[in-house]
């Protein structure tokens, strides 16, 4: 999967017109990343950045600017000078939930950046501590119902995906959840895992190796079909809830103004 990225991130740097081509790249290439070190929104674009090296022939550098549920990080893509040395690694949240959560942005997805490959995209699974005692979707709607307001989820933070996946889950099953931020979705997940929280979301590398340890329970998929990779587990719907869609995806963008 990286080394597909990184063949078109190649090709993209061998379709600049020849004058900028002949010298391009003369210097390391950054690659802002809006996430803390460790987690999957971390580690894709640093194997990306070990995959392209060569092709380009330039150090690829990985610029952590996480905070404010990728705000930080994505104003200053969105202010980079467009010379082709600079990329942000967006996701649905830094470009699509949060200009539609957020009045005022210091920055315009639509308008500042120019996207250049989609990466990957990947469902939400839900998962909850084992002490919840419940082992499907529709028997945690059940207890959610019974208790209502003494279960709480995690998430990454207020507008990030599992934040949003939260409040979808709480209106199509007409139950009550207490939200609880955390700083990343690796936090949020980790509280589930000891105990801190009830209930969590992530999408499957972050979760599949934990489930596997039986150190938290997974009960069902948001997407309209099973994952290959975890075929075990059903679809929200196959479990009992509502048909939720939780699709994640993460891309490469350049600055706006930067030559295709």
């Amino acid at each position: 999967m990286s080394v597909k990225a990184a063949v078109l991130m190649a090709g993209l740097c061998a379709c600049v017109p020849p004058v900028f081509a002949q010298n391009f790249p003369a210097r390391p290439l950054r690659i802002i990343v809006p996430y803390p070190p460790g987690g999957l929104g971390d580690i894709f674009p640093r194997a990306l950045g070990m995959a392209a090296a060569d092709p380009l022939g330039q150090l690829i550098v990985i610029d952590n600017r996480p905070g404010a549920t990728q705000i930080i990080g994505a104003q200053a893509a969105a202010k980079a000078t467009p010379d082709g040395y600079t990329l942000f690694f967006g996701s649905v949240t830094s470009l699509a939930i949060n200009p539609a959560s957020r009045p005022k942005l210091p920055y315009d997805s639509l308008r500042d950046f120019a996207p250049v490959t989609l990466c990957f995209s990947t469902p939400l699974y839900l998962l909850v501590h084992h002490s919840v005692p419940a082992n499907s979707v529709k028997e945690l709607i059940a207890l959610a119902r019974a208790r209502p307001g003494e279960l709480n989820y995690a998430s990454g933070g207020n507008g990030t995906l599992p934040h949003i996946m939260g409040e979808m889950m709480k209106s199509a099953a007409r139950i009550r959840l207490e939200h609880i931020p955390y700083k990343s979705t690796a936090a949020a997940i980790f509280a589930v895992t000891s105990g801190e929280t009830s209930i969590g979301f992530g999408g499957i590398f972050a979760v599949k190796g934990l489930v596997e340890a039986n150190k938290l329970r997974v009960l069902g998929l948001a997407a309209a079909k099973r994952n290959p990779l975890m075929p075990n587990v059903p679809t929200f719907a196959e479990s009992g809830g509502p048909a939720i869609d939780g699709t994640g995806y993460r891309g490469l963008l350049a600055p706006a103004g930067t030559p295709r």
